[in-house]
C-alpha cells in the first residue's frame, strides 16, 4: 500500500495540473514580474522531483538539463509549455517508481550528498516537495487571475485517494 504522504504528493500534483488546465503556450510563457512564468513553474517542480526522487534516491536524473533552465537561483526563463509538461510527466512517472516503495522506516532515513548524510530526512524532503507544489499552485493561480482567465478552479478539488489514513497502519 502506498504511504499516505505519497498519496498527498500525488494529490498536490493533481491540483497543480487542475489549476493549469487550458493554459496556452503563449500565456504559460508570460512573465508577470516578480513572478515566474507558468511554464517555468512546471519545469521547476519537475526539476525538484528529478533531483530528489531521481538523483538523490537512485543516482540518475531523467532530465538533467532542467537544473540550468529552471533550477533554484538560476536566471528566469520562459520555456515552451509542451516541453515542460513532457519533462514533468516523464520525471513524475520515474519518481513514482521510487515513491511507490517508500515505507515509514525509509522516510526516517537520509540521502547522502557529497559523502555526507543530508540534514533533512527522506520524509522531510517529501513534505518539502508537497508544500512546494502548493506554493506554485497558488502562484500559478495568481498569474492566471492576472491574465484574466475565467472559470478558474475554486478551492481544493476532490480528495479521491488522498483521504486521511493514519500512518500507524502503514508500518
Amino acid at each position: 500500500m502506498t504511504h499516505p504522504l505519497v498519496d498527498q504528493l500525488r494529490f498536490a500534483r493533481s491540483e497543480f495540473v487542475r489549476c493549469l488546465d487550458g493554459v496556452s503556450d503563449e500565456d504559460a510563457r508570460k512573465r508577470l514580474l516578480p513572478m515566474n512564468s507558468i511554464s517555468w513553474m512546471i519545469g521547476h517542480l519537475a526539476n525538484q522531483e528529478d533531483a530528489y526522487w531521481g538523483f538523490l534516491a537512485r543516482g540518475k536524473r531523467v532530465h538533467p538539463e532542467l537544473y540550468d533552465l529552471v533550477g533554484f537561483g538560476k536566471p528566469a526563463s520562459t520555456p515552451p509549455l509542451d516541453e515542460m509538461w513532457t519533462a514533468w510527466r516523464e520525471v513524475t512517472a520515474a519518481a513514482d517508481a521510487y515513491l511507490d516503495i517508500l515505507t515509514a522506516e525509509t522516510l526516517l532515513t537520509h540521502f547522502s550528498w557529497q559523502g555526507e548524510p543530508m540534514k533533512e530526512s527522506v520524509g522531510t524532503l517529501l513534505l518539502r516537495n508537497i508544500y512546494h507544489y502548493w506554493f506554485h499552485t497558488g502562484e500559478a493561480h495568481a498569474v492566471r487571475q492576472m491574465l484574466g482567465h475565467p472559470d478558474l478552479p475554486q478551492f481544493v478539488g476532490d480528495f479521491g485517494d488522498a483521504i486521511f489514513r493514519p500512518e500507524v497502519a502503514m508500518t
